[in-house]
Order: structure tokens, then sequence, then C-alpha cells
């Protein structure tokens, strides 16, 4: 099992969010990306959302940095996390436009690039940006078999029912020979598309007792992450017994990534639950990276 951070402050929802991130900008956010880089945590995230309505961002949050300007600034101040999409909305891509954009993204962070993707369920994003709501299912199944063929190579060539395209030179592209995607959702269906297409699974909103049915219920690829959260946010230093008895469940539920929010009061607090939580979960089983010289938060 590996740990990895739900990115504090780029994604704000109102029952979730710690005070002091509503007044924090990127010199805290890289301040904590630095800690957790040499540490040895294995990711960080941020998700996309053009524009919420506003009545929405009363229940969803309003505020959403984009993936692509945050974790582009992140990789030139990490070495080794990984920078993962938590998620893109497939509809509102094309194909090559993912590949061509993120591809340059895993170049110049050296590879570190985890896609996590999902088909998006917010239908007034959609009509705003001119993108088709009804059947988006079928179009992302067909969008992440484009996606696969089409990320590491310079001359993508892929024909479907929703894209086809050959005769394009797309450069740079991913680094990575096979980049990681990882399928958010919360349905059987969204499972049997991270099997079919996928590398990993973010289910969200469901319950320990609904994971552990879904995934028994599934015949799981060995190399399938299955990528699962707390739910809450946790708190190392002052809560160290809840903390590990919730890593302890995510374990033995079948997680062989979590990903976690930290309860911090800013962010030397928030970097200082790090290095608690990493003590707290080596002895779990937990796996971090070797931590880089000069890389440490002091």
């Amino acid at each position: 099992m590996r740990i990895g951070l739900s990115s504090p402050i780029v994604v704000q929802h109102p029952s979730t969010t710690s005070e002091w991130e509503r007044s924090a900008g990127i010199a805290e956010l890289a301040r904590v990306a630095e800690a957790a880089d040499g540490l040895g945590f294995h990711h960080l995230t941020c998700s996309e959302h053009v524009a919420v309505p506003v009545d929405v961002a009363q229940e969803r949050g309003g505020t959403y940095w984009d993936p692509l300007a945050t974790l582009g600034y992140l990789a030139a101040r990490t070495r080794q996390v990984r920078l993962t999409t938590t998620v893109l909305v497939l509809g509102y891509h094309h194909p090559l436009e993912i590949a061509k954009r993120y591809g340059t993204l895993d170049v110049v962070s050296g590879g570190r690039l985890v896609l996590g993707l999902g088909v998006g369920t917010l239908r007034e994003e959609f009509e705003l940006l001119d993108a088709p709501f009804s059947g988006r299912g079928a179009r992302a199944d067909d969008a992440l078999r484009a996606l696969r063929a089409s990320l590491s190579q310079p001359e993508p060539s892929y024909h479907g029912e929703h894209y086809s395209y050959e005769g394009f030179l797309v450069s740079p592209h991913a680094q990575q020979a096979r980049v990681p995607l990882w399928i958010g959702g919360r349905t059987p269906r969204s499972l049997r598309r991270a099997i079919e297409h996928g590398d990993g699974w973010v289910p969200f909103g469901l319950g320990l007792r609904e994971l552990t049915e879904l995934l028994g219920a599934a015949e799981l690829p060995p190399q399938l992450e299955v990528v699962l959260s707390p739910g809450r946010q946790l708190d190392p230093l002052g809560a160290p017994d809840a903390c590990a008895t919730a890593l302890s469940r995510l374990r033995d539920a079948g997680a062989t990534v979590v990903s976690v929010a930290i309860d911090a009061t800013g962010a030397q607090h928030y970097c200082d639950q790090l290095h608690a939580l990493r003590e707290l979960a080596e002895p779990l089983g937990a796996r971090f990276t070797p931590p880089t010289e000069g890389s440490l938060d002091d």
C-alpha cells in the first residue's frame, strides 16, 4: 500500500476545506508538495471543473484549480512524487488534446503523470461547454481506447465510434511508455471501465461495505490499482489511533493506494502532519519512496 495526498487548497469543498486553505495560495501549496515529495508520498492530486453553477457550488464547492497549470508548476518544485488528475472529465476534451497537453506535462515532470479520468455528472457544465451529455458513457469508453492508443505515440492512429484520426504528429508526447489511467466513479460500470481500459479505479462517495462488495464481486487484474480514500480528513498528530484504524481498514478492503486529506491549521502544521503520517503508516505496511537529498521540508 502506498499513500498519496488529496492536495489541499486546489479543491475547496464546503464540508471538508480547512479554514487556512481559503486564504492560502501557490506558496503554501508548493511547500506542502515539497514536503510530500521529500517524505516519499506517492502522489498529489488536482481536479477539473471549468465552471460550477452558483447554486451547485454551495454543495460541491466552487474553487477548482486548473490541473494542467497547477501540476505543471508543482512538477518544477518536486522530484519524484506523481502528479495525478482526479479527475479530468473525458467529455470536455478531444483525446488528442489530452494526449498533447498532458503528454507535455509527462515530459516536463520526467514521466510522473497519472491521468485520472471520469465520465462526468454535471449537466450544466457539459451544456456550457457544448459537450454532449447524453451518451457520455459510450463516448468516454471510446475516448479511453483512443487515449490508450495515442498517449505515447508521435503519430497516433485511432478509428472508433466517436473519435477517428490518423496522419497527425503529436510532439511532444508522453514520456512514459504506458501512462497510468485511473478511472473515477462510484458504480459497477465505473469499475468495469477501469478493468477494461485502465490501470486503476478511484471510487468516491461509497461506504466501506459498498466498496468491499463491489471489489469482491469483480475479477480484478493483478496490476489494477485500487485507490481508496478514508472519506474524511486524517489527523495523525491529534488522533493517531483513529488515523491508523482508517488506514488499516482501507488496506484490508483491498486498497493498493490510499489518497488522504489532512486536517491542519496551516501549511507548517500540514507538513508536520505528513511527518507523523509517515511514521504511523510505515508499521502498517505502507511503502514510501526513499527521500531525495535537499527536498525535505524543514
